[in-house]
């Protein structure tokens, strides 16, 4: 241990990832030595052994696997935390860094913040007391198997989207082919429009899922645009207009000029405006209206989704945009649901945004309130 923070070994064959971890642990107070390459790294560690050894995965000549597996048959390598990052993430190297006698698996790019904060726990872990091994190392493994599941979890959600929307959107097409046949008969005709709906909500689903993924790694950044707002809500109406016509529910729109601009993702506000809306039709008595509407607020900017149908009790307001939940004791076609994925959805994208989603409180229907934050507003008149 130098000066009571400690020496960290960089092994990476990139120079700026390299510099990067140096200037962020040297800032900390760290000792930082670093080597190019596998065969370097292990040289230093055999002069100087480290507290601490940050190691890169891919490599030319001995890859982070060898390296490691070498540092942990070496003096004072068992001991030694060593932390793996990479920037393949997937189950089966992550698996494979574990067996190599990794401490820790971090994906690039790394922020500087995470990398102090791992490197410092690795250094806490390593200088426990030999009666505390047995516990450190159980919860090393729930740690490991909860990081594992993530991983499935996000091939799965990949497999889901890439593997699913081809089918999905050969079935809109096939749809299509048979709407612009004019011979066949209107119930024909009426069952490919229910098709290429459902299609669509399919497909809204599966993206739903991935951005949702996307969300829990801090990955869904939005790519911003000037958007009009009439026009972005005009077609979501014109996808579930016959949804609403079905339901003989009318659709309203109370957006003020045709200069109400926001600056959002439109495919990401799109789908949002498009799960809340059918989510409102779900639910929305006969003969009854949605509305959307957006109105500048002080901060920024509200958009509303009401539907006149069942409300939501307060104190489900916010278990409302997990996923998968349902009100208890509410079974039925009226029951209010958090199906599937799509108000989680909804969440995360206007998080995204930097703004927030919820419930309002109202004694009829239900409200679900936007707020957008001043950034996102170009020019949207009260």
């Amino acid at each position: 241990m130098v000066d009571g923070k400690g020496k960290v070994l960089v092994v990476d064959d990139n120079p700026a990832n390299r510099e990067l971890a140096r200037a962020t642990l040297e800032d900390e107070g760290f000792v930082v030595e670093v080597a190019p390459g596998g065969a370097e790294g292990l040289a230093c560690f055999e002069a100087a052994p480290p507290d601490c050894v940050l190691l890169d995965i891919r490599m030319p000549g001995l890859d982070g696997f060898a390296v490691c597996e070498r540092i942990r048959s070496l003096p004072r390598g068992s001991e030694t935390p060593v932390l793996f990052f990479t920037a393949v993430r997937d189950v089966e190297t992550f698996d494979r860094a574990a067996a190599a006698g990794g401490d820790d698996f971090l994906t690039k790019p790394i922020l500087p913040a995470e990398l102090v904060v791992r490197v410092q726990t690795a250094l806490a872990l390593g200088h426990a007391k030999a009666e505390a091994r047995e516990l450190l190392a159980l919860v090393k493994k729930q740690r490991d198997d909860l990081l594992r599941l993530q991983l499935q979890k996000e091939r799965l959600s990949t497999f889901l989207v890439h593997d699913l929307k081809n089918p999905v959107n050969a079935m809109d097409l096939h749809a299509q082919v048979l709407l612009r046949d004019r011979s066949l008969p209107e119930s024909v005709r009426e069952s490919a429009t229910h098709i290429r709906r459902e299609a669509k909500q399919l497909t809204r689903m599966i993206v739903n899922l991935l951005d949702i993924s996307k969300a829990d790694e801090g990955g869904l950044e939005p790519r911003r645009a000037d958007v009009d707002v009439r026009a972005l809500v005009t077609d979501v109406f014109g996808e579930l207009s016959s949804a609403a016509a079905e339901r003989g529910v009318e659709l309203c729109v109370e957006v003020l000029a045709s200069d109400a601009l926001l600056v959002v993702d439109p495919d990401l506000f799109r789908r949002v405006l498009a799960n809340l809306v059918e989510n409102a039709l779900r639910y929305a008595p006969r003969g009854s209206v949605v509305t959307v509407s957006a109105r500048k607020a002080e901060d920024g900017v509200d958009l509303r989704v009401s539907d006149q149908g069942r409300g939501i009790p307060e104190h489900f307001r916010d278990r409302i945009f997990e996923p998968f939940t349902q009100l208890a004791g509410t079974e039925g076609p009226t029951s209010r649901t958090s199906r599937g994925l799509g108000l989680s959805f909804c969440r995360a994208a206007v998080e995204a945004h930097g703004g927030s989603i919820r419930v309002e409180p109202s004694d009829a229907g239900a409200t679900f309130l936007i707020h957008l934050p001043i950034a996102a507003l170009q020019t949207l008149r009260a």
